[in-house]
């Protein structure tokens, strides 16, 4: 099965959940094309986007490990792309 490319949207709403988030995209890393963290202090969130280039089951594997993760939401969105 080939990669497929993704961009997987966070909401961090518990700042104490950061350091944990970090440790499971640190594990991804190999297949994070980049990030970018945008804090909004006036609701007091982080908001993140990932983008990556992995195969399906790896991207629905971290994205399943940061639902679990208490005071942090997120959703992918799967380029329409042919897999290669």
């Amino acid at each position: 099965m080939g990669n497929r490319v993704a961009l997987i949207g966070i909401v961090v709403e518990d700042m104490e959940k950061v350091s944990e988030l970090n440790t499971l995209l640190h594990e991804y890393s190999d297949y994070i094309i980049g990030r970018m963290g945008l804090p909004y202090k006036n609701r007091e969130i982080s908001i993140i986007s990932i983008a990556i280039d992995a195969p399906s089951d790896l991207i629905n594997s971290l994205c399943g490990k940061i639902g679990k993760i208490k005071g942090i939401t997120s959703k992918t969105l799967y380029a329409k792309m042919n897999e290669e």
